[in-house]
């Protein structure tokens, strides 16, 4: 058993923290948002994610997990402290370090005897020597030593536990064999493999991973748009790709772009990297250009299909980024829904867990239904944003029944072109032929 702190209760913080508690080890969450302490003392969760209320409830109960605004007391009491806060996008696209910063400052205040000082959350290469040094300059028992690790995390949002659990990899960068030998007994219990390396190439390793996927979303979403005008399917086109073992078929699923708190982040952070380095990363740029762009599809269909959108009436079927979270970052919602509001549409909004963070984020025009069937009611077409399975699920034949216009935009490819030709609905995907067209130049039919 280790005694573990971390510092920052947020997405990665609140994970890792609880799932090094499950598997026996001691720890401190802290954080110095009282509010959020209070509701986690209290076994209440501030983010969704399945499974992990229980989680915390199960190792609070056990003793193994506790909270706390006391920032200082929980360094001092652990041997192994995980910086896990926010490293936010600034306006110039460069990753905001005053967190970090503010952390391994407090670290030094407290250094009262030898610790590791790992960093969890996504940072710019050379961040492991800045935490040494900020950390040095503020130590307060000089004789304290410590070690830096870098050991970034690869948690998806909405199954966050099970990639805990079951790690695909535990990437361990650090200058000190001591150190990342008691980080890599850490992850033992984890089904996981180890790979050792620096502490930048640890660092790079989380910015190359991610803008990689990105880099495979936006390929196959502009492959997407070129199969619409030559009438291929893209979704054939991709399960062809991803039996290609060099290609693999993850990440190739095309929709309306990425978002969250990485992908949009992390691609704009290493695109500022490249730059401050002296290197014109022209294909991260386009990456990040194609996903743009990649949103406004959906009301380029909705006007193929409706002509003019003033005065429409339109359900919006998903909010959050992704299924199985409530996490608005960088949302298509967040663009598309206030496109909605200012050509002049009605729009009436479903999602099965995110409408409360949705509602703080977007304008008071827009109401929220608390089903599917009541989100269509009456609506002249319906847009799906996020393919939860409350949508994916849903009757296509009662929804038929309650749309004034059986018009659906699909940002997420949730059905197929057969089915929703039988199901007598106008029909417009990523990548795949339109669905109900009636004239070669792809105007819907009349109503």
């Amino acid at each position: 058993m280790r005694n573990i702190t971390v510092i920052g209760t947020g997405y990665v913080g609140l994970v890792s923290g609880s799932c090094f508690a499950e598997v026996g080890n001691r720890v401190i969450c802290c954080d110095v948002d009282e509010r959020k302490i209070n509701m986690l003392q209290s076994g209440v969760v501030p983010i969704y994610e399945p499974g992990l209320e229980e989680m915390v409830v199960r190792n609070k109960e056990l003793g193994r997990l506790h909270f706390t605004t006391d920032v200082g007391a929980a360094i001092e009491a652990s041997d192994i402290v995980y910086i896990a806060v926010g490293t936010p996008m600034s306006e110039t696209g460069e990753a905001d370090m005053r967190y970090v910063m503010s952390a391994a400052k407090k670290i030094g205040e407290h250094l009262n005897g030898y610790k590791i000082i790992v960093n969890k959350s996504t940072v710019p290469v050379g961040t492991g020597e800045l935490v040494r040094e900020v950390v040095q300059a503020n130590k307060m028992a000089p004789w304290a030593a410590f070690d830096v690790v870098s050991n970034p995390e690869f948690l998806r949002e909405g199954s966050a536990l099970s990639d805990c659990m079951n790690m695909d990899r535990a990437v361990i960068g650090s200058d000190s064999a001591e150190a990342a030998n008691v980080i890599a007994e850490l992850h033992a219990p984890f089904n996981t493999k180890v790979f050792r390396t620096d502490l930048e190439s640890a660092e790079m390793i989380k910015y190359a991973a991610n803008t990689f996927l990105a880099t495979k979303i936006s390929f196959i979403n502009a492959i997407a748009n070129i199969c619409e005008r030559v009438g291929a399917n893209v979704n054939d086109v991709a399960e062809g790709m991803g039996m290609d073992s060099r290609i693999g078929g993850k990440f190739l699923q095309a929709g309306i772009g990425y978002g969250g708190s990485c992908f949009p982040k992390d691609t704009y952070a290493l695109a500022h990297i490249a730059d401050k380095s002296g290197y014109e990363f022209e294909l991260l740029k386009s990456v990040i250009r194609t996903n743009q762009k990649q949103r406004m599809l959906v009301m380029d269909k909705l006007r193929e299909a409706l002509g003019s959108l003033s005065g429409k009436r339109v359900a919006v079927l998903g909010l959050a980024f992704k299924p199985n979270t409530d996490d608005m970052r960088e949302a298509p919602s967040l663009t598309i829904v206030p496109e909605l509001l200012r050509a002049g549409v009605s729009v009436k909004a479903f999602d099965p867990i995110a409408t409360e963070a949705a509602s703080s984020l977007l304008s008071g025009e827009v109401q929220y239904a608390d089903s599917v069937e009541a989100a269509v009611a009456g609506c002249d077409a319906c847009v799906i944003l996020t393919e939860w399975s409350e949508i994916t699920g849903m009757s296509l034949a009662k929804v038929r029944k309650l749309l004034a216009k059986p018009i659906i935009i699909d940002g997420r490819n949730c059905f197929g072109l057969d089915e929703m030709e039988r199901e007598g609905f106008v029909y417009h995907s990523i990548g795949r032929r339109p669905v109900g067209a009636v004239n070669a130049d792809r105007q819907s039919v009349n109503f």
